[in-house]
């Protein structure tokens, strides 16, 4: 029996929610189990039908360090078809929304810290930029850069997702120091210098966080 309404809207909130979080404690470093809340299983085989991919493009510039404002391009591909939904933003962590283009909705438009869809039809595609504050100092030189959450739920049960992550940062004022969570089947690390590259493919709730030091 397919979802009423009302809780097919819900469910794309839940999905699409991706607004920074906020560290409940000033330790420099924290790990996997700090940051990860629910449970979260990477699937090492991706699924064989095309499934939701949450992609987005961080860029940390020079003036990120001191504000912890971080530029941000976001894209969703395959989502879910639904009457109603909605992309939300954690309040007075994001400025400057916009949306960029979108194809296979019917309408979309900002609302606040949200971006509010209508008709979403199976393999659409939206794009949105923003400005947000996910880049922490610590003190003594560390930054925290946070990610997510990620989930792809509906009632008790979650369902399978692809996140890509892109973050570029200045390699002359930070130096990566550690990821988490740590690179598995299911979850791929890419380093090179002024860039990271991370892609999942899971169930569960995932949030990442990225620890830079200054060199």
């Amino acid at each position: 029996m397919a979802a009423p309404t009302f809780w097919r809207s819900l469910l794309l909130s839940l999905i699409l929610s991706a607004g920074p979080v906020q560290a409940a404690t000033d330790l420099t470093f924290e790990s996997a189990t700090d940051v990860n809340e629910g449970s979260l299983h990477f699937l090492q085989t991706p699924p064989a039908k095309r499934i939701h991919h949450h992609q987005n493009r961080l860029r940390i510039d020079a003036d990120s360090l001191s504000t912890g404002w971080v530029q941000l391009t976001q894209c969703h591909d395959n989502l879910d078809a639904v009457p109603r939904a909605q992309i939300t933003f954690r309040e007075g962590f994001v400025r400057d929304l916009k949306l960029d283009s979108f194809s296979r909705i019917e309408s979309a438009w900002i609302e606040g810290a949200s971006v509010q869809l209508v008709n979403v039809e199976p393999g659409a595609r939206l794009c949105l930029s923003v400005l947000t504050r996910a880049l922490r100092h610590t003190g003594n030189g560390y930054f925290n850069l946070y990610s997510g959450p990620y989930m792809r739920k509906f009632l008790d049960g979650y369902y399978p997702m692809r996140v890509t992550l892109e973050i570029e940062y200045p390699p002359q004022l930070l130096k990566l120091i550690d990821i988490s969570p740590s690179e598995e089947p299911g979850f791929e690390h890419m380093e090179s210098t002024g860039s990271i590259r991370l892609d999942a493919v899971f169930e569960g709730v995932l949030l990442t966080l990225i620890q830079f030091e200054k060199p």
